[in-house]
């Protein structure tokens, strides 16, 4: 297969590559070929980022940022250049390539409404899944292992998912979220099925504690560190940083809230954007602080194990 090049990249269809990552222009702000979207990249209420689809680029009005696919993958993404384009490489089956758009109407692809001044068309683009199973996939433990992601511990908390996208069957790691939607991974897919939603796992017991994370990668890595969730503790799953604002009201009744958000600057902002709301939450994060989040922190931890743990410690502070 011919390599991806930063020029083939950046006609990869913007609205179509945002819904294969679960994310859909609302339908009351959007107007062909302006569609808003709730940011991807950070937390926000009122739709703010728009992508131009004639011009196939973005700009986020919150932040004063945008560009095009290559841009916004790599902050998304957290990633280099050359790391995105490994990553749409496998995704090139998936994804449609931007062609100069009629002044005709069109359909957003991943999302059933229709925007005004569009008509309906058959929709590939959204994801739809086929079937959910145990995770036994050889390739998909491969992968999580290479994460250093115990088995066990993967299989415990996630399923096996085969879902359509372009008319093509793939099969992904899923992690299901509160409104029966799926985070979805492989080596090189990430991406969600409608709706996209928290998960909120609690323990058999009432807790007075609970740790949140950004994405299920985090999850799973933190359950590692304490020796496969022997810590007696509720755990909310963010599964995007735009659900920061929604959180805020179940997380109240917590006596204890451990924040372990990626350390980056998205991250950061939401870590004080949720204390800054609820006094009882701790930026648990700093456990972590010279690291990009918690799965970094995992894969360098034979290292770093003892610094980590002789750090001066806290009134409050989780046990990694």
């Amino acid at each position: 297969m011919e390599r991806l090049n930063c020029a083939r990249a950046r006609q990869m269809d913007m609205v179509d590559y945002l819904a294969t990552l679960g994310h859909h222009p609302v339908p009351k702000y959007s107007r062909h070929p302006n569609y808003w979207y709730i940011s991807p990249l950070r937390n926000e209420r009122t739709p703010s980022f728009k992508v131009n689809r004639k011009l196939n680029v973005w700009y986020d009005h919150g932040t004063g940022e945008g560009g095009n696919l290559i841009d916004f993958g790599i902050r998304y993404h957290r990633c280099t250049v050359t790391e995105l384009l490994r990553i749409l490489e496998g995704q090139i089956p998936w994804l449609s390539f931007h062609q100069p758009i009629p002044q005709g109407p069109q359909n957003p692809p991943g999302h059933s409404s229709s925007i005004a001044g569009e008509k309906k068309k058959d929709d590939f683009s959204q994801i739809v899944i086929l079937a959910v199973r145990p995770l036994e996939d050889k390739a998909l433990l491969s992968y999580l292992q290479s994460r250093n992601i115990p088995i066990r511990t993967a299989q415990k908390y996630c399923c096996e998912i085969d879902f359509t996208l372009y008319r093509k069957t793939h099969t992904v790691i899923g992690f299901k979220n509160n409104s029966g939607g799926y985070e979805l991974r492989s080596r090189f897919f990430k991406g969600a099925s409608a709706p996209k939603d928290i998960t909120h796992i609690k323990s058999d017991t009432p807790q007075p504690g609970i740790h949140v994370l950004e994405g299920f990668t985090d999850f799973l890595s933190l359950l590692t560190l304490q020796n496969d969730g022997q810590v007696q503790t509720d755990y909310l799953v963010l599964n995007s940083l735009s659900f920061v604002n929604k959180s805020i009201e179940l997380l109240k009744p917590y006596n204890d809230i451990f924040l372990f958000l990626d350390r980056n600057t998205a991250g950061i902002k939401a870590t004080a954007a949720l204390k800054a709301q609820l006094p009882q939450a701790c930026d648990a994060s700093i456990l972590y602080k010279d690291y990009e989040d918690l799965n970094d922190y995992l894969n360098q931890k034979p290292a770093i194990r003892t610094q980590a743990e002789n750090q001066p410690g806290k009134k409050r502070r989780p046990r990694l």
